[in-house]
């Protein structure tokens, strides 16, 4: 027809100009490519169908045409035909509607059906669409990313619909679990006092990826990388999801808050060789994936979810960057944390790489500069690189923060030293001198895992509710339920619960690194012992808003020590603590200089100094379940110590509003069983 055109090569995607607009789709092997044209997202036929001539409409292994007259909210989507020959890696099957890799929207409904996209046959009518969409139109109002240096950064991991989906939510039933709503509760988040919120996957995925009838709820099964997930969108018209995402990022801007996207770039949800061909493996499965060798029919799984993505393929490498570039240009968001990030530091046979091309190109990138970006630095086959992930820019959960410090707090032997470490910024981990501190990211609990409340309150895992006969989520948890598991009415039990999350909670702000918080552990949101509640799109997920009345008192003391975190610069120092000429730190026991490194020792105490801007803290920790008595330092003529925070005392007095002067004369603290003290110089007025 004489309304098509050539096209080219670039960019890959859908590109609207003002006559019409350009596809492009990489693929190698495919010997005959059609693009669909749909009216509607559930047509099982296409409007349309147009033919790419291979003489003419396809440059090196890139396929381009030019449709005039396509507008914004045009549904399309791809049939490849080619060989299949899974022992060498080709899956091509011409019955299949395929989605663009770098659409950045999609449009499916009811309609949408994972196993139709796996059985012999045509899939279009329950297949997801892509959508044509311009993003050039949106107003920004000025909006810009924010680039809070790591640290000045307290995280606080979120899940996007989680968050709003509760019926006590408050928010309007039409927008509860979507981004419209989420922005209704950054009042609550910055009260808090968090300036940073990292969300579970936003990239589009698949719900359905998940034994029936659960529905993958936290959303680590990706599709679509380029595309906001359209099930977290009030607005179901084909370009909503962007535009609401744009408007959330926007409103998070205005409060100071960025906005981190949890990126999954190690798999997809097109799974092993008995998944559906959805996209990539259908268009050009050996560049995409990771297979065996020498039969390529199977895919490695370094990721426990099927396939793994061949991140340092030249194709997906550009595919990766692009889509980054897309996220902080288009879309404004302010970092990444790319989940199992090791898997990308490995070749086409899965062995590691010293020096990983794409780890290296997201360092590096000059767009990326000012964007944080943050490895979950293992897999899941074993390859764990905290504290050796490559780059000089490249932050890192800090795994072994998290185990070290549960297991001291719950009272394990031979836990003192690496409790030290975690404290004082890992340098054990962290060799380099001239890394700064704050990329070490520090948490205790993360959406992978217990509660804070669970942490406390559960031995075990209880997940059997996942359709797993309890198989599924982590063994070991280093978790201690205080003498009773599961909930209890028992006043003992729950004060010393509530007294672990308080010394958890404060040993988080005072150690040296960028924390971050899970969403809901500053009320107790609990996952009633779920471990690893993947597919729990129900109230065991949700955040429950009534929490806040029934736990305003851990929700006072949270809100009061990130303030303590705010206002110390002790803890926004680009130096280690144990590195002179800078803040330091010094290690005490029950007697002052002499800390107790045993293996049966559950004290320690540590002082902080910090002479450019006169702050001097006293920290005293007891993870012992009898009181014990500490020695603090004497002070100077007309400096004397106050008690800031007492982890055993009840609120108020658990962290004082003004700090309650101590008696300086025995220079000593008894510090009640399980609790954690800290003293901070005053003037004497």
């Amino acid at each position: 027809m004489n309304d098509i055109r050539v096209g080219r090569s670039y960019p890959l995607g859908a590109t609207i100009f003002d006559d019409g607009v350009n596809f492009c789709v990489y693929s190698h092997h495919c010997e005959a490519l059609e693009l669909l044209l749909f009216n509607h997202y559930e047509d099982s036929e296409p409007a349309r169908v147009i033919s790419f001539d291979p003489e003419i409409n396809r440059t090196f292994y890139y396929w381009h045409i030019f449709v005039e007259d396509i507008k914004t909210g045009q549904l399309y989507g791809y049939r490849a035909k080619g060989p299949y020959e899974p022992s060498l890696g080709l899956r091509y099957d011409g019955n299949k509607l395929l989605i663009d890799p770098y659409t950045r929207a999609v449009m499916y409904g009811e309609n949408y059906s994972r196993k139709a996209a796996q059985v012999p046959g045509e899939n279009s009518g329950q297949a997801m669409k892509s959508v044509v969409i311009d993003s050039g139109h949106y107003d920004w109002e000025g909006d810009t990313p924010l680039q809070h240096p790591f640290n000045d950064s307290v995280i606080y991991e979120l899940h996007v619909a989680g968050f709003t989906k509760h019926p006590n939510s408050g928010i309007d039933p039409d927008i509860r679990g979507t981004y419209a709503g989420l922005i209704q509760k950054i009042p609550y988040l910055k009260d808090l006092g968090i300036n940073a919120v990292e969300l579970l996957p936003v990239q589009q995925f698949d719900e359905q990826d998940v034994i029936p009838p659960l529905r993958n709820y936290w959303g680590y099964n990706p599709i679509v990388f380029f595309a906001p997930h359209r099930g977290y969108s009030a607005d179901k018209t084909p370009q909503g999801p962007v535009n609401e995402f744009k408007d959330m990022v926007k409103a998070f801007h205005r409060a100071g808050i960025e906005v981190i996207l949890d990126v999954v770039f190690n798999h997809t949800a097109e799974g092993d060789h008995l998944g559906p061909t959805l996209s990539f493996r259908g268009l050009e499965n050996e560049a995409y994936y990771i297979l065996t060798h020498p039969d390529k029919s199977l895919y490695a799984d370094y990721s426990g979810t099927g396939n793994s993505i061949f991140g340092n393929n030249s194709i997906v490498r550009r595919m990766i960057i692009d889509c980054l570039h897309h996220w902080v240009q288009d879309m404004h968001v302010d970092g990444f944390r790319f989940d199992l990030a090791s898997v990308l530091a490995r070749d086409k046979f899965g062995n590691p790489l010293s020096e990983p091309p794409i780890l290296w190109e997201i360092e590096s990138d000059p767009v990326l500069a000012g964007t944080k970006i943050i490895a979950e630095a293992w897999d899941a086959a074993g390859l764990y690189q905290v504290g050796s992930f490559i780059g000089h820019k490249w932050a890192e959960w800090n795994g072994k923060y998290r185990d070290d410090v549960r297991r001291f707090i719950k009272g394990d032997e031979g836990s003192v030293v690496h409790f030290a470490e975690r404290i004082g910024g890992s340098r054990d981990l962290y060799l380099n001198p001239h890394r700064e501190p704050n990329r070490s990211v520090n948490f205790i609990t993360a959406h992978d895992g217990f509660t804070l409340n669970d942490l406390v309150s559960f031995n075990n895992k209880h997940n059997f509710m996942n359709g797993e006969f309890n198989q599924d989520g982590l063994e070991t948890n280093f978790s201690w339920n205080c003498g009773f598991e599961g909930p209890t009415k028992d006043p003992d039990v729950e004060k010393l619960r509530l007294r672990q999350i308080k010394n958890f909670i404060i040993i988080l702000m005072v150690s040296q690194g960028t924390p971050m918080l899970l969403m809901g552990d500053e009320v107790r949101r609990t996952q009633k012992g779920n471990n690893n509640a993947y597919c729990q799109d129900n109230e065991i997920s949700w955040f429950n808003w009534d929490l806040l009345q029934e736990n305003r008192d851990l929700l006072r003391f949270t809100k009061k020590t990130i303030q303590f975190y705010h206002d110390h610069k002790l803890f926004h120092s680009d130096m280690y603590w144990t590195l002179p000429g800078g803040p330091e730190i010094f290690w005490h026991g029950l007697k002052l200089n002499e800390p107790d490194w045993g293996i049966e020792s559950h004290s320690l105490a540590f002082e902080l100094v910090h002479p450019d801007y006169q702050e001097h803290l006293y920290v005293m920790v007891n993870a012992f379940w009898e009181s014990l008595e500490f020695e603090f330092p004497s002070l100077p003529d007309g400096k004397t110590w106050h008690r800031a925070i007492d982890t055993y005392r009840s609120s108020p007095e658990d962290f004082s509003n003004s700090p309650i002067p101590v008696s300086m004369q025995k220079n000593k603290y008894t510090v009640q069983p399980r609790s954690i003290v800290i003293l901070v110089e005053k003037s004497i007025r």
